[in-house]
């Protein structure tokens, strides 16, 4: 189930390279402060203008991106190197910064399209090409965000959707680790800590209606990455009672009854995202406990995959969370 062949690989790809760059539909987080802030996608944010919003068009490249370094045999690869030089220039970063200058910016895609954004630039450093170079002064401008907001957040934020603490600070995490920036790391873990550590006895509330983060599971996910040497201990006081499948909601995919409806197809998504989390901490539990994790991913994974491609209210960005699902090995 987790092996990404080039077969599929080449099916994300042909998705991703159809949304990415189309501009419409598309849902703006635009707050106007006068009538010459009435602007288009294109306009407002010169690359990722597409994928109907922005943190959706952000995390398709990181797709691509990803997409590219695992099978650059794909067919697919010379478009997408076609399109990464056309994208990412000097010229259209400082576009995507001025946006963010803008006062009225400060909590834009905050903090979803924060994490994504810093998880592309991960990736892009990964890669023989000019383009995380090119787009380091955006990452900068959102590892900036960061330092600002977490010591005024003093809560966590639980929802099942893109205002979630915790997957912001997971994704934070990879691109901290891949910059080795070992200050900036050091202050997400705390946050961690801080907004987490004293959790017992997940209850698990979900899912809700257009949920596709597993509050419960994504939090666990945060822990293990930025507390791992204490996250065994916290992983079974958190949830204390897998062994039996309890809470069991998380052992079952969600319903999705119509995957026209843009709120209900993120379903999908939260059978991906368990998916990813359940491979995730599987790592560090012991044998009975990683055993149900294993197929509880499993399961979610056989019964969203197929609905990664198919009406554009999913495929403009499902595949992300299916490699999140199956890269996590």
């Amino acid at each position: 189930m987790s092996s990404l062949s080039a077969e599929t690989a080449a099916r994300f790809a042909q998705a991703a390279l159809g949304h990415v760059a189309r501009e419409y539909p598309n849902k703006l987080d635009h707050v106007m402060a006068s009538d010459a802030d009435a602007q288009g996608p294109r306009a407002l944010h010169p690359i990722f203008f597409g994928s109907f919003d922005w943190h959706s068009c952000v995390h398709g490249y990181w797709t691509l991106a990803t997409l590219l370094r695992l099978h650059p045999e794909i067919a697919e690869a010379s478009a997408i190197r076609a399109l990464f030089d056309d994208a990412f220039t000097a010229k259209k970063v400082a576009a995507e910064v001025a946006y963010l200058a803008r006062p009225e910016s400060r909590g834009f895609e905050r903090p979803y399209g924060w994490a994504w954004l810093l998880k592309l630039q991960a990736e892009l450093l990964a890669h023989d090409a000019p383009w995380a170079a090119t787009l380091q002064p955006l990452a900068d401008a959102f590892v900036a965000r960061y330092r600002a907001f977490l010591p005024i957040a003093d809560y966590p934020i639980r929802a099942g959707v893109h205002s979630n603490t915790a997957f912001a600070l997971a994704l934070a995490a990879d691109y901290a680790d891949a910059t080795g920036d070992a200050e900036f790391r050091a202050l997400l873990a705390g946050k961690a800590a801080a907004w987490y550590g004293q959790d017992r006895a997940c209850q698990a509330w979900e899912p809700s209606g257009d949920d596709f983060l597993s509050s419960a599971l994504v939090e666990a996910l945060a822990m293990r990455r930025l507390q791992p040497d204490t996250f065994a201990t916290w992983f079974a006081a958190f949830l204390p009672d897998l062994a039996e499948r309890r809470p069991a909601t998380l052992f079952s995919p969600p319903s999705v009854s119509d995957r026209t409806d843009g709120k209900i197809a993120h379903l999908d998504g939260l059978s991906l995202s368990r998916a990813w989390c359940w491979r995730a901490v599987a790592k560090n539990a012991p044998p009975a406990i990683a055993a149900v994790a294993l197929e509880a991913a499993d399961l979610h994974l056989a019964a969203a995959l197929p609905h990664v491609t198919g009406d554009y209210m999913g495929e403009h960005w499902l595949a992300s969370f299916a490699l999140l699902a199956m890269l996590e090995e």
